[in-house]
């Protein structure tokens, strides 16, 4: 089975444990999620919201957190359930033309999310060191480090680091509650439900997208996973019941930061006057002139806090998304790397064309643009844990069947609104060629994707794909006879790692086969130079090459000495071929993750290059 975030699959154990160390074994995943709900995006449009229709909104913030907490649930119950994540689950339900836009959309509000990050976190590091902004964004490829400090570390460790993170933010706005003091009766009035349009709609669905994000439910669905149950029907249900209890917590928690920071918004902005506040920098200016210089202080560092650990769990949502919908894994380091510098490049397009100041703008389209594409992982996710033929017992009841489906009609709808206002608006202002020929087909493309998306599962006869596993059914195994390597391959480089390199080769060959001992000279002269190069180093080598050599004929062995020079791997490769090897014994030198990083790992680069069997031998 190719399990949702492999690496840290089950490695929680929850079995023998009762009462409080039960629940807590669970408790985790859903405050990974619940970051998002938190993120500078949020900042960016509930400050928007609050300082422009002062409480008005507030009733938007509820229905948003309760919106994600139905959905939240549905995502936990189908990674539990059925062992898979949304991703996994669209690939399974959907054919290949189908996932490949999916996972393009999805890739795309990923960045729009790594885009708040990175925009929030120079912002705060401005406001609190005064870092220009251009060096702020610039900073934040090192997260990288970061995220693969958290991974090596395990799961755990990473939910104890957002844990702290998301402690930081919601101290950080209870002290600010305390200072501004908003009017109670006021805030209660904000949450009666009123008619939306113009900048008040675009708003609106910009906290929507900010508080349901999308890559929270590919996110969440695979970190339930992370939990080791009883795949009985008890073991489910407990385990059901406990994820709901830490969703319903983390998800709380976060709706009181995001109002906190809307009634902020509201109290200090727009009943004082100042109607305009988009800009986190305003705000905090603002909020210096009225209250003082802890209260900005505390925000800059809660701002820091909320960016540092939204971009951890948009790094995890980006590889489940990647393995699900495509089934293709790299290094999460890599993959990292390439999401945050897709990121930035906009970051710094903006800076530099539009000047700092625009980007406060920039972090509210990048809600709306995850308001977008909602659609795309709702409808799917309410089809598969509608499926009584997957789902059994736990397929959700009719009454949740309604409220998700409602759910997704108010964020469809909502979605479509705006997007038909925008392109109305665009061409009552400009002729521009690029909206008939662009724009529109795109928009019209995206409609008609989300309407196949829709209604395929209702129509479909079988499943697409019947497995999860990356390489195919495993086949019958037909008789094997010995196998006899008459020409092993043993690459040294004289550490304490070759003995037992060494003994594992003469254990495959024993004393009928021709034994090739092989070293690569990896000086700079060797890199240029080639076989002509006769430095110490190179004589060293291969006088040591030649008592390795001696050894073992003592012993009745048939040895060879090669050497090769540059390149490891290449070199390697090239006397493998030329010496027509036919097993290859390699150490494996157990460097750590920044060593490999750095240096890169030989065997890796080997196997790729060559045909022959390898053995790989770690002491």
């Amino acid at each position: 089975m190719n399990e949702s975030l492999g690496e840290v699959h089950s490695s929680v154990i929850t079995a023998g444990k009762k009462g409080w160390r039960k629940l807590l074994s669970f408790l985790g995943p859903a405050y990974l999620v619940s970051v998002g709900y938190m993120d500078p995006g949020n900042w960016a449009t509930d400050l928007a919201g609050g300082s422009q229709f002062g409480y008005q909104l507030i009733w938007v913030l509820l229905m948003s957190n309760l919106i994600a907490l139905l959905l939240q649930s549905l995502s936990v119950r189908l990674g539990v359930v059925q062992g898979l994540d949304l991703a996994q689950a669209s690939r399974n339900a959907y054919p290949k033309w189908a996932n490949f836009p999916l996972f393009i959309l999805a890739q795309i509000a990923i960045i729009a999310c790594d885009l708040a990050e990175i925009i929030g976190m120079a912002i705060g590091l401005n406001l609190l060191f005064g870092l220009p902004m251009i060096w702020g964004v610039s900073i934040t490829i090192l997260d990288t480090v970061l995220l693969l400090f958290l991974l090596n570390k395990g799961m755990q460790v990473m939910e104890s680091f957002i844990l702290s993170m998301v402690f930081i933010v919601g101290l950080s706005f209870l002290v600010e509650m305390f200072i501004i003091e908003p009017e109670i009766k006021d805030v209660i009035a904000g949450l009666e439900p009123s008619m939306l349009s113009g900048d008040a709609l675009y708003i609106a669905i910009g906290i929507l997208g900010a508080t349901v994000m999308p890559h929270n439910l590919y996110l969440h669905s695979s970190l339930v996973q992370t939990r080791k149950i009883e795949r009985t029907s008890k073991g489910i249900k407990e385990s059901l019941k406990f994820n709901l209890i830490d969703t319903s917590i983390a998800l709380n928690l976060a709706f009181f930061v995001n109002a906190s920071i809307l009634i902020l918004a509201a109290t200090a902005f727009h009943k004082n006057g100042y109607f305009g506040v988009a800009e986190i920098q305003d705000a905090h200016k603002l909020l210096d002139n009225i209250f003082g210089s802890l209260a900005p202080a505390l925000f800059a560092i809660a701002l820091i806090a909320a960016g540092q650990s939204s971009t951890v769990t948009g790094t995890l949502a980006g590889q489940i998304i990647m393995e699900g919908h495509i089934k293709l894994r790299i290094q999460p380091w890599l993959r990292r790397l390439l999401t945050r510098l897709l990121a930035i490049i906009p970051a710094f397009f903006t800076i530099l064309y539009f000047g700092e100041g625009a980007l406060g703008e920039l972090l509210i389209l990048s809600q709306v643009v995850l308001s977008l594409q909602l659609g795309f992982a709702v409808i799917p996710l309410i089809h598969f844990t509608s499926d009584k033929s997957k789902m059994g017992e736990f397929a959700i009841k009719p009454w949740v069947k309604v409220l998700a489906w409602l759910s997704a009609i108010i964020i469809v709808s909502l979605n479509i609104k705006l997007v038909y206002e925008e392109i109305y608006s665009w061409m009552n202002t400009s002729n521009s060629w690029w909206l008939y020929i662009i724009i529109v087909p795109v928009v019209l493309a995206v409609i008609a994707l989300l309407f196949y998306v829709s209604f395929h599962p209702l129509f479909k006869t079988q499943a697409i794909i019947s497995s999860n596993v990356p390489h195919g059914k495993a086949e019958e195994i037909p008789s094997v006879e010995n196998v006899s390597y008459k020409a092993i391959g043993i690459p040294v480089d004289f550490s304490k790692n070759d003995k037992a390199t060494i003994e594992h080769a003469l254990m495959q060959g024993g004393k009928n086969a021709e034994y090739f001992l092989i070293h690569i000279v990896e000086t700079a002269g060797a890199r240029y130079h080639g076989d002509r190069v006769m430095d110490f180093e190179t004589k060293s080598d291969a006088d040591n090459l030649d008592l390795y050599r001696l050894n073992l004929e003592k012993l009745g062995y048939h040895a060879h000495i090669r050497i090769g020079y540059g390149n490891v791997a290449r070199a390697i490769s090239r006397l493998a071929v030329d010496n027509h090897l036919d097993l290859l014994v390699m150490g494996a030198h157990g460097h750590q993750t920044m060593k490999d990083m750095i240096f890169g790992t030989t065997v890796n680069a080997v196997r790729h290059r060559i045909k022959i069997p390898i053995l790989i031998v770690r002491k």
